[in-house]
């Protein structure tokens, strides 16, 4: 039996709610990096009430992880920050690039979902940068390298007219960005033929960027949310190498098939380890976090087979 491109971890869920030292009723949707010798993980969790905050879990392996004693990033209580908050905090990016671990996540509130960036050297203190995007844009990834003296990220804003795609922006400063450019859409009657979103920040490999993002494909019973591979040149990250025609991971075990939200795989990290694995992090079903393993030279070779890039014959 060909083995798949993923191995799943044989103790996931890696984390759940009853691990988590106060209150919360799931655990998922987590940025995951290295921190000299820890691995920090920046999850999602849902309260009570509906809405969600991030908190922090420390580990050493990249397997086990230990939740801090109270909550990493909670909706701001004044200023501008707390108006766009109102709502919760959820699904978090992170990218070291300078020194500095760049935090992107989602911030809801009355005025719709944007996109906010604080900053950490420790993870023990945050500082909160700018609210980067206007209303109704979501998973923002960023590069951990400047190209031309820029920044540089991938986001998804929601368009009627090109529902739900990936595209490119630059900014001199982390805090006004432009020139941005769609560079990648779902395609019809595909497995992310819905929409489609970054996933994990990129990861610098010999022959390009690669990028996990997540697609979506709607069914008679609901959305499946699935995982896929992307290949970004490395001198110019907008233009798209190739694509991978299949997904990597879609919702098969029991935590991924039921839960919050049902038929989930959906990746906010990934670590790219020195023996040329990577290990992909996904919250299964927005109630649990797994993590899987695969080997970066296979990922990138789906996305520059003919055989089995986008555009090969189905």
């Amino acid at each position: 039996m060909k083995q798949d491109i993923v191995r799943r971890y044989r103790g996931n869920p890696i984390l759940t709610k009853s691990a988590i030292p106060y209150p919360v009723e799931t655990v998922h949707n987590a940025a995951v990096v290295k921190h000299g010798d820890e691995y920090i993980m920046l999850f999602r969790s849902h309260l009570r009430t509906g809405r969600s905050i991030i908190g922090l879990a420390r580990g050493t392996d990249g397997f086990h992880f230990t939740a801090d004693p109270e909550p990493f990033l909670t909706p701001a209580r004044d200023g501008l920050f707390a108006e766009y908050e109102e709502y919760g905090v959820e699904d978090p990016r992170v990218t070291l690039i300078e020194g500095e671990y760049l935090i992107t996540y989602s911030a809801y509130s009355r005025n719709g979902v944007r996109i906010a960036l604080a900053k950490t050297r420790d993870f023990k203190h945050i500082e909160r940068v700018s609210l980067i995007t206007q209303a109704d844009y979501r998973n923002v990834v960023i590069f951990p390298e400047k190209f031309d003296g820029l920044y540089a990220r991938l986001d998804r804003p929601h368009s009627e007219i090109s529902p739900w795609s990936i595209w490119i922006s630059y900014s001199p400063d982390l805090r006004f960005w432009g020139e941005s450019r769609l560079i990648m859409r779902p395609e019809q009657y595909h497995w992310d033929q819905m929409k489609i979103g970054p996933g994990a920040p990129p990861i610098r490999t010999d022959q390009g960027w690669l990028s996990i993002y997540h697609g979506v494909f709607p069914t008679m019973d609901g959305s499946v949310y699935r995982l896929g591979v992307a290949l970004h040149d490395l001198q110019d990250p907008a233009r798209i190498i190739g694509v991978c025609d299949s997904w990597i991971i879609q919702p098969e075990d029991p935590w991924e098939v039921t839960g919050y939200v049902h038929n989930v795989v959906f990746t906010c990290g990934a670590v790219a380890e020195p023996d040329g694995t990577v290990k992909i992090y996904w919250g299964g079903a927005d109630t649990v976090m797994c993590v899987g393993e695969a080997n970066l030279s296979d990922l990138v070779a789906l996305c520059l087979d003919p055989s089995s890039a986008r555009g090969a014959a189905h």
